[in-house]
């Protein structure tokens, strides 16, 4: 058996993105908080009540721990058509959002942001590898390590049972 070269990706952790304005996020420092990473898109037929209730779970767990990271693709019928900017300003403009929002990137095909190739075969099962739509999501733990996965119909707050577990949070 042939060892695993250092550079393919243990964890979340070994991932550089960038940001909304193409600053480069080295993801490690997110080490120790419970991420949920999303896939966002502002003219969906999902995007009202995923955002609403990403910044409801985020404004309750914010201070135990917990991370939204959004990547907003256009990949989803031309539904996230606007530069960085304007997205960013939709976001947190209409729906207050607070976590980070990076740069547009690809989920699926040969262009797919490498953070996204990660988190989809860490995390195939019945989703099959492809990303299906906007507000795909996937939990992450504080180790980097991707526990779950959820359709881009699961709303936010259905899987804040799951976030409390391994935030350790009780009430």
């Amino acid at each position: 058996m042939a060892a695993a070269t250092s550079s393919s990706p243990k964890s979340v952790h070994d991932f550089t993105v960038k940001d909304a304005k193409g600053n480069e996020v080295d993801l490690s420092i997110y080490k120790g908080k419970v991420l949920l990473i999303v896939n966002v898109a502002s003219q969906c037929g999902l995007t009202n009540s995923n955002y609403t209730e990403l910044a409801q779970l985020y404004q309750k767990y914010k201070d135990h721990g917990f991370e939204i990271l959004a990547f907003p693709c256009n990949q989803f019928g031309n539904q996230e058509p606007g530069s960085n900017e304007e997205i960013v300003q939709f976001a947190c403009t209409r729906f207050k959002a607070e976590y980070p929002i990076f740069d547009k990137v690809d989920v699926n095909g040969d262009k797919a942001a490498p953070i996204y190739k990660f988190l989809k075969s860490s995390k195939g099962g019945l989703f099959g590898s492809g990303i299906k739509w906007n507000f795909s999501k996937f939990l992450v733990d504080k180790d980097g390590n991707v526990v779950d996965r959820y359709a881009p119909t699961t709303s936010p707050l259905s899987i804040e049972k799951d976030l409390k577990k391994l935030l350790g949070v009780t009430a």
